[in-house]
């Protein structure tokens, strides 16, 4: 098992940055694929960006990929999502997971492990 803590939201303005950090309670460079989802009110829970174990490989939804970046410090036993160029549509808790396959996953079913969520909320 592996506990999962989010941190690093908040309220910012339309175009501002902001980082997310996930730190896991345990090693998860070869033993778990990471992801960050995230969910606005009223909405299901929606695919952000993961980031394989096995060999580092990313890949994020289409309406983030030009603006954020997941990355992992295996020394940390973290991952990061760095958001930038934000927009209002951004707002939502964003919720960080782990799943053991080898590639990561954008279906929310297939982590067994989640984080308890961070607020991000983007005023225009």
């Amino acid at each position: 098992q592996v506990q999962l803590v989010e941190s690093g939201g908040g309220l910012v303005q339309a175009g501002d940055s902001l980082r997310l950090s996930c730190a896991a309670s345990r090693r998860t460079s070869s033993t778990y694929s990471m992801a960050w989802f995230r969910q606005a009110p009223g909405k299901e829970r929606e695919f952000v960006s993961g980031i394989s174990r096995g060999d580092g490989s990313t890949y994020s939804a289409d309406s983030v990929k030009d603006r954020f970046t997941i990355a992992r410090d295996n020394a940390k036993n973290t991952v990061y999502l760095q958001m930038s160029s934000l927009k209002p549509e951004d707002t939502a808790v964003y919720y960080c997971a782990a799943v053991s396959t080898y590639y990561s996953s954008s279906y929310p079913s297939d982590y067994a492990y989640w984080g308890q969520g961070t607020q991000v909320t983007v005023s225009s």
